[in-house]
Order: C-alpha cells, then sequence, then structure tokens
C-alpha cells in the first residue's frame, strides 16, 4: 500500500510538467556535467532513488499512533504541495532563463527541498527507519548534484547568477 504515496508524486513531477511543456520536461531531465565526488554522488542518488520507490512497494502505511500518522500527512501533503508549486514555477523561468518567480525566490533548489520533505512524509507514514535512512542518503547525494548545477549556472548565466546566488540561500 506504501506504493500508493508515489502515485500523486509521479502525477506532479512528470505529468504536470509535461503539461505545462516539452522545453521543462527537457530542463528538468539535464544533470549538469559532474567531476570527482559528484559522479560518485549522482550514483549514489540513483541508487537512493530507486530503493526509495522499490521499498515503498513493500511498506504499509500505519494509522497508530494517530499523532506520527498525522504528522505524516501533514508533511507527505506540504511536499506534495510544494512541489506542485515548484514545478509551475520551474516551467516558466525568467527572460535570462534563470528561475526567479514562485518558491525560487525563497530557495534555488525548491524542487529538492520538496522532494526531501515528501519522502520524509512517506517514511513517517510508513513508519520505516529503512526508508528514511534512504531519504537521507538521498538528500545527502542531492547537495553534490545541486552544486554541479550551481557550478553549470554559474558557466550559462555568469553575474546574473552569482547575484541569485546572493539573495536567495541554496534551500531554506
Amino acid at each position: 500500500m506504501g506504493f500508493l504515496l508515489l502515485l500523486p508524486f509521479l502525477f506532479i513531477r512528470f505529468g504536470l510538467l509535461a503539461l505545462l511543456g516539452n522545453d521543462a520536461v527537457a530542463r528538468a531531465a539535464y544533470f549538469a556535467p559532474l567531476t570527482g565526488k559528484e559522479k560518485a554522488a549522482y550514483w549514489i542518488y540513483q541508487a537512493a532513488n530507486a530503493a526509495i520507490f522499490l521499498y515503498l512497494f513493500f511498506l504499509k502505511i500505519k494509522a497508530a499512533p494517530a499523532a506520527l500518522f498525522y504528522a505524516g500527512a501533514a508533511v507527505y501533503s506540504a511536499g506534495l504541495i510544494l512541489l506542485a508549486v515548484s514545478i509551475v514555477n520551474f516551467a516558466s523561468p525568467s527572460e535570462s532563463g534563470i528561475n526567479q518567480n514562485g518558491l525560487y525566490r525563497l530557495s534555488r533548489n525548491p524542487m529538492y527541498v520538496a522532494y526531501f520533505i515528501f519522502f520524509l512524509g512517506c517514511a513517517l507514514l510508513t513508519q520505516s527507519w529503512l526508508l528514511l535512512g534512504f531519504v537521507i542518503i538521498f538528500q545527502g547525494s542531492s547537495h553534490f548534484i545541486i552544486r554541479s548545477e550551481e557550478r553549470w549556472c554559474l558557466a550559462q548565466f555568469g553575474d546574473a547568477y552569482r547575484q541569485y546566488m546572493k539573495k536567495v540561500r541554496r534551500y531554506l
């Protein structure tokens, strides 16, 4: 039953993004060039992502204790909402090509933040320590991918991106 938690995520991440345009799909699928530790982090990221998705097929949503269930439901819902908003914002960058609208005014990486919140909600709803471990590995490895993306953005957008980095935090 845990796999049902993935259905809204998949619809938002792939369906909504596709509805918003092929350009957004192509930009979201692009991985910036990786160097050194980033290459290892990329494979760890992919393995953790696969582990999260596959492991959810073996988990069940647990309603007791109620406080943990409701906390998990709130975190899960917040993750889905943040993901949907960040996808919509991502699909319409400014004329310069830098996303600075909506959630991108608060975080340079709102999709990654939304992924973490969403998967954290899944871990709470299933009360799985192992899933939480996969989520932490996923998030830790994504930091290296984000750094490669920032390097790529600096090469593409120069001082405009450097100014954006000064104004907006990497995460929150």
